[in-house]
C-alpha cells in the first residue's frame, strides 16, 4: 500500500469543530479527493454533495443525482475515520464509474481497489464499522427461535402490512414483541 494521498487530519482540530464547521471539513475533503483524481482523468466532473444520507450507510456515490451522498450522524460520530475511508471509498467509486463509461466494471470490483491502494492510499473495505445504532435506531422488536431483531420503522410498516420477514439463521418467522424501552 502507498502512502495516504490525502493528508490525515488533525483529530484534535476535528474534534474541536461544529456541525456547520465539520460539513464545511468534509467538502474540502470531497474537493481534495477530486482534485487529486483529475490528474488521472481531467475532464472528471465535479460532484455535488449531499448530507441526506440515513440509516446505516455511511456514503453513496449516486450516479443518477450526479453526485455523493453522505450520512451526517455517522459524519458527526467518526469524524477522522469518515474523511480518512469513507470520502475516498466514495471517490473511487465515482472515478471509476466515470473512467468506464458507467460500464462493465464491479462496484467493489478491481478496478476500485486500484484507486482505493494506489491513488488514495487506503485499504479498500467494501463496509464500514461505524457504530450506527443513533445513525439507524431500531426500537420495533421482533423475535424468532434464535434471537431478537431489531426493525426501522419503515421495515416495522411494511410487516404491519402483511410482508412476512424470516430470520436469516433460523428461518422461523418474525413475531412483533412491541417497541423496546429507548
Amino acid at each position: 500500500m502507498t502512502k495516504p494521498a490525502l493528508p490525515d487530519p488533525d483529530h484534535t482540530r476535528l474534534d474541536a469543530l461544529d456541525r456547520a464547521a465539520l460539513q464545511r471539513a468534509l467538502m474540502a475533503r470531497v474537493e481534495a479527493a477530486w482534485r487529486l483524481c483529475r490528474e488521472l482523468h481531467p475532464a472528471l466532473p465535479c460532484p455535488a454533495v449531499w448530507l441526506d444520507l440515513r440509516g446505516k450507510c455511511a456514503g453513496q456515490a449516486h450516479f443518477g443525482r450526479g453526485g455523493l451522498r453522505f450520512n451526517p450522524v455517522l459524519l458527526e460520530e467518526n469524524r477522522r475515520a469518515f474523511l480518512v475511508e469513507v470520502v475516498p471509498h466514495e471517490m473511487a467509486h465515482w472515478l471509476v464509474h466515470h473512467l468506464e463509461d458507467g460500464h462493465r466494471a464491479r462496484p467493489h470490483g478491481r478496478e476500485w481497489q486500484t484507486v482505493m491502494r494506489r491513488l488514495f492510499g487506503v485499504e479498500p473495505r467494501t463496509t464500514h464499522r461505524f457504530d450506527t445504532g443513533r445513525a439507524s435506531p431500531a426500537p420495533y422488536r421482533y423475535r424468532c427461535g434464535c434471537r431478537e431483531h431489531g426493525f426501522t420503522a419503515r421495515r416495522h410498516a411494511l410487516a404491519r402490512r402483511g410482508r412476512g420477514y424470516r430470520c436469516r439463521h433460523c428461518a422461523e418467522t418474525l413475531v412483533y414483541l412491541g417497541r423496546s424501552a429507548s
